[in-house]
């Protein structure tokens, strides 16, 4: 695969004006801010975005796709078939927002409110998903100037419920492919982005193989006997067993966990015990997640939670239950595609600003794509260059630079064009 940026360059300047592209790509960039800042000032919660797919389903058919709506509950897709036969491409973009009450004084701040799980918040677009949006509904139209040169079909991806379904829901990217997304017409090879509030504008970073963490949301259930809390002797406390289970699953990692083969992570986020100051209950209940990058590690981990769940509450009279829900795969960049794509990459930063990085433990539910065809995802800068301050995701304060989308368009529309003319 030597001389692959050769080849790249020459399809390239073959299939288009290399100059025309680049102009449209430039010309594109207001229109994908101005996108942008209406999305971020009007944010939808997971498996609600009814009105963000009814923007995109618009756009997407005054461009002359064919669109589908209602995929996966509120999902778009929207289908481009090039005049020359070839391979099928999809680009992925995620449309939901959070339940975060942003905390800025941006010109387009979101003042959206809703209900989540039975409380009234405010929402956001706190990681970002409105760039992704903006950014492939400018591939879109940079694409759609182009039909007659494209080699083959790109499918455009608008996924909702990245974030995960409200319970008791399907959703996300799970229930695409349980749908049939990758199909009809069948894709060869996928591609996505996430924007990120710590990579400088410009950059991009990847990594082949496991990139992002598999997810998995736990429930335990402790149940122990109520007695005064002046007489702990009299019952069996549910919240001590509680704090035991807690430190025990720790030593998993800390003492069992070979963590130079990947990182891996416990977390209780929420504990729920006691109604009052002076009555030890009679149950307590745990929610957290784990995550884990290697499939091993996680098999082994799952299987130590559940036995040190059942021993440990038995070891203080009480009796524990845990159940797992899975919320994502590892996100798994195809090396072959990742090697093949990376002069994509470098052609759309430029060589010094395409960067290798080591996985993180946030999950991704693009893995399901890629649990079903080769795919690659990668991380794109959107920090102020020379800022010192991060913005971090999925907080209030979350902030990304405009400046950042237009290299979003770039790198997008160079991985689908020299995929399908590979």
């Amino acid at each position: 695969m030597k001389f692959l940026p050769a080849l790249c360059c020459l399809i390239i300047s073959s299939a288009f004006s290399q100059t025309t592209l680049e102009q449209d790509i430039i010309d594109i960039e207001p229109k994908v801010i101005e996108w942008r800042h209406h999305f971020h000032q009007n944010p939808e919660l997971s498996n609600r975005e009814f009105k963000t797919a009814e923007k995109i389903a618009e756009h997407l058919k005054s461009l002359g796709f064919e669109v589908q709506t209602g995929v996966a509950k509120t999902g778009v897709v929207g289908i481009l078939k090039g005049d020359l036969p070839g391979k099928v491409v999809a680009l992925r973009a995620d449309i939901d927002a959070l339940p975060v009450t942003e905390r800025n004084n941006l010109p387009f701040k979101s003042e959206v409110r809703d209900t989540f799980l039975g409380t009234e918040t405010g929402v956001m677009h706190a990681c970002g998903h409105d760039t992704h949006i903006s950014i492939l509904m400018g591939v879109a139209e940079v694409f759609s100037k182009h039909k007659d040169k494209i080699k083959g079909t790109i499918k455009f991806i608008f996924q909702p419920a990245e974030e995960g379904p409200p319970p008791g829901e399907e959703g996300g990217a799970s229930l695409m492919v349980k749908e049939g997304v990758l199909e009809n017409p069948k894709v060869d090879a996928i591609f996505g982005l996430h924007i990120n509030s710590a990579t400088p504008v410009g950059t991009i970073k990847y990594k082949p193989g496991g990139m992002m963490a598999a997810v998995e949301r736990f429930v335990v259930n402790v149940k122990g006997k109520q007695t005064h809390g002046s007489q702990p002797w009299g019952g069996v406390d549910p919240i001590y067993i509680s704090a035991k289970i807690i430190d025990g699953y720790q030593s998993i990692i800390s003492r069992e966990s070979n963590l130079l083969v990947e990182p891996a992570v416990i977390t209780v986020g929420k504990i729920t015990s006691g109604v009052r100051f002076n009555i030890i209950p009679e149950s307590a209940e745990l929610i957290g997640t784990v995550r884990t990058l290697d499939a091993d590690m996680r098999t082994k981990i799952i299987t130590r939670m559940t036995e040190m769940t059942e021993t440990i509450a038995k070891a203080y009279g009480g009796e524990a239950t845990i159940e797992f829900q899975e919320n994502t795969l590892v996100t798994y960049n195809d090396p072959d595609l990742t090697s093949q794509m990376l002069p994509s990459l470098e052609k759309a930063a430029g060589k010094d600003n395409v960067k290798l990085m080591k996985a993180v433990t946030g999950g991704e539910d693009f893995s399901y794509f890629q649990e079903a065809v080769p795919g690659l995802y990668f991380y794109l800068g959107g920090m102020t260059p020379g800022n010192t301050e991060v913005f971090p995701h999925h907080t209030p304060d979350f902030k990304i630079d405009d400046n950042g989308l237009i290299l979003g368009v770039k790198a997008m529309t160079y991985l689908a064009l020299d995929y399908l003319n590979n």
